[in-house]
C-alpha cells in the first residue's frame, strides 16, 4: 500500500465504482506550498455562494476523515466502512495503495451526495498523482519550491513539470506567483495545451496581526483569518479561482468565505496565554515565510521546536533556520514516524552557524521548555515541521477541549 507511479490502478478502481468522476465538476490544485490553505479558502468561498462544495485534501491532521468533506462536513465512519467493505474485493484485486483507495473513495462519496462542484487537491507531484484522473473545470497551480526530492528529484524545473501535469487540453489555469524559471516553464506547457492562464496579479498593502492577514488584490481589499505574507498569495489564488469559476461571486460574498475558513496547522495560534503557534511548514521555503511572518508580527526572533520526517531535505531546512531564531529546541519520535531526536541534532550541529541549540528527546517535554522560554523572554514561539505533530501539540494546548 506504498507509493504507486501511474493512474492505472486509479481508473480500474474508479471504472469498478461507475466511473463517478466523469459526473462531477471540479477543481484541481498542486503546487509544493499553499495548495491546502488555497483549496480551504476556495471551498469557503464557494460555500458562502451557496454552493455544495466537496474537498478532498491530504494529509490529515487527527483524523483520517479530515481528508474528505462537504460544506465542512466530514465523511462519517459509517460511510467509509461502507465503501471499504462493498469494494474490498476490487482493492484488494486492483491492490490500490492506500491513496489511491482513499481518491476513488473521495469521488465516490462526492458523486453519490450530488455535490455542485468538488475541490481536489494534488497528493504528490501531478502528471502521475492519483487524483489526475478528473477533467476538472480549472486547473491551479501554487507556489513550486524544492519537496519531497526521494520522489521528485532535485531540478525544480522538472518539479514544475511533474506539476504542470495536471494542466488540461482548453481548460484554464489560476497560476500563483513562481520563480521566473518555473513560471516561464508553466507558461510554455499551458501554451501547448491551449490553456489560458489567469495570473493573480500584484498584491500590495500586506498587513499582518496576530489574527490575520490584510492585503490588497486587483479585485480589492481583502481580510484573511489565515496569517502569514504566503497567506495574502493564497487568498489571492482563491480569489481568481473563484472569479474564474463564477464571475458573478462578489466582493462581500466572498470576504464573508474568507472570514469563515479554518485550517489547523498553518501558522495556527495555539495558545490563549502567549504568543505561541504551530505550522506544518516542512521544507526550506516554508520554514522561511513562517518565520518571517511571525518576525513580522512581533518584532523579535521566534524560540523555535521543529521536529522532522526523515524523507525531508534537512540540510537546506537547517541552513534556513540560520540566524532565524531565538532558540532551537530539536526533538523528535520514531512513535510518530518522525526522526529522533539525537539524529536530527546531529544533522543541525554539523552547521557551526548554529547557537544556542539544545536537543530534547521527549515532544511533551520540548513544549514545556518552549512555554517557559516564550514566558520569560516574551518572544514568540513556533512549533513546526511535520503534519504528525499534530495530535502531540493539540493535545498539550487542549485545542480540541
Amino acid at each position: 500500500m506504498g507509493i504507486k507511479e501511474g493512474l492505472d490502478h486509479t481508473l480500474d478502481l474508479l471504472m469498478s465504482c461507475g466511473n463517478p468522476h466523469h459526473q462531477l465538476r471540479t477543481i484541481h490544485i498542486a503546487g509544493t506550498n499553499g495548495k491546502g490553505s488555497t483549496s480551504s479558502m476556495l471551498a469557503s468561498i464557494l460555500r458562502s455562494a451557496g454552493y455544495r462544495v466537496g474537498l478532498y485534501t491530504s494529509p490529515h491532521l487527527i483524523r483520517f476523515n479530515e481528508r474528505i468533506t462537504i460544506n465542512e462536513q466530514l465523511i462519517s465512519d459509517d460511510e467509509i466502512i461502507l465503501f471499504l467493505d462493498k469494494y474490498h474485493d476490487e482493492i484488494d484485486r486492483i491492490r490500490s495503495t492506500f491513496f489511491e483507495t482513499t481518491t476513488v473513495m473521495a469521488l465516490n462519496y462526492f458523486h453519490q451526495k450530488k455535490v455542485d462542484i468538488a475541490i481536489i487537491e494534488v497528493g504528490l507531484g501531478g502528471r502521475l498523482d492519483s487524483t489526475n484522473v478528473i477533467s476538472p473545470q480549472i486547473t491551479a497551480i501554487t507556489p513550486i519550491s524544492l519537496d519531497h526530492q526521494h520522489i521528485l528529484g532535485n531540478d525544480i524545473l522538472k518539479i514544475a513539470k511533474e506539476k504542470s501535469g495536471i494542466i488540461k487540453k482548453n481548460t484554464p489555469l489560476v497560476l500563483s506567483h513562481q520563480d521566473q524559471e518555473v513560471q516561464s516553464c508553466i507558461h510554455n506547457i499551458a501554451e501547448k495545451m491551449n490553456s489560458s492562464v489567469i495570473d493573480i496579479g500584484k498584491i500590495s498593502n500586506i498587513n499582518l496581526t496576530s489574527s490575520g492577514t490584510e492585503f490588497k488584490s486587483k479585485w480589492g481589499k481583502f481580510n484573511s483569518p489565515l496569517i502569514g505574507y504566503h497567506q495574502s498569495q493564497n487568498s489571492a489564488t482563491a480569489i481568481a479561482i473563484t472569479k474564474t469559476f463564477d464571475s458573478k461571486i462578489n466582493k462581500q460574498t466572498i470576504q464573508d468565505g474568507l472570514n469563515q475558513t479554518k485550517w489547523k496547522g498553518r501558522l495556527q495560534k495555539i495558545s490563549n496565554k502567549f504568543p505561541i503557534y504551530y505550522d506544518v511548514a516542512h521544507n526550506a521555503k516554508g520554514v522561511n515565510v513562517t518565520i518571517e511572518s511571525i518576525v513580522s508580527i512581533y518584532n523579535s526572533l521566534p524560540h523555535i521546536v521543529i521536529s522532522i520526517k526523515g524523507d525531508k531535505d534537512i540540510e537546506l531546512i537547517s541552513n534556513a533556520l540560520i540566524d532565524q531564531y531565538k532558540s532551537l529546541i530539536i526533538t523528535g519520535s520514531n512513535q510518530l514516524d518522525l526522526m529522533k531526536a539525537n539524529q536530527l541534532f546531529k544533522y543541525f550541529k554539523k552547521n557551526s552557524n548554529h547557537m544556542n541549540i539544545q536537543m530534547v528527546d521527549s515532544i511533551e517535554n520540548s513544549f514545556d521548555i518552549l512555554i517557559d522560554r516564550v514566558k520569560s523572554s516574551h518572544n514568540p514561539g513556533i512549533i513546526m515541521g511535520s503534519h504528525y505533530l499534530a495530535k502531540a501539540v493539540f493535545d498539550k494546548f487542549g485545542i480540541f477541549k
